[in-house]
């Protein structure tokens, strides 16, 4: 049904990728489809915050999460499902949008947590963004 599923995670968080990831394997395990797992790194959001990193803040965060990507997908999915990792930095919800473009997506599967009111009113979730932009379907598997 889907030929392209793109499943976005947090190698940090792993509630963001516990349930989701097995959801996307057996997804793309049943369909065929091809399986790509993005993680993105966040932008500073704030030039000023900026400012209390290091210089080289930027480039050792994306080579640290690329390679708890890489560790991550080698360990949790199976070898014959050949699966692509990306990581980017920036704002996620559009690194996310991005994405399903870059790789030509079909599906997007993400994690999302039970709502917190007081949360969801300030700022919302990621996958509320996405839902609300996505060019694709989005699967959001609660957690």
């Amino acid at each position: 049904m889907y030929k392209t599923i793109l499943l976005t995670i947090d190698v940090n968080e792993p509630a963001s990728w516990k349930d989701a990831l097995p959801r996307a394997v057996e997804l793309a395990t049943g369909w065929g489809s091809r399986l790509h797992v993005l993680s993105v790194v966040p932008d500073y959001g704030l030039p000023v915050v900026e400012g209390f990193f290091p210089v080289d803040f930027r480039e050792k965060a994306i080579r640290h999460g690329g390679e708890a990507l890489e560790k991550l997908v080698a360990a949790e999915v199976p070898a014959e499902l050949k699966a692509e990792s990306h990581i980017r930095y920036g704002t996620v919800h559009d690194e996310i949008l991005h994405a399903i473009d870059a790789v030509g997506a079909d599906l997007v599967v993400m994690a999302s947590h039970a709502p917190d009111k007081m949360r969801e009113f300030l700022i919302g979730s990621q996958a509320d963004r996405v839902v609300r932009r996505s060019p694709v379907s989005v699967l959001v598997v609660r957690c």
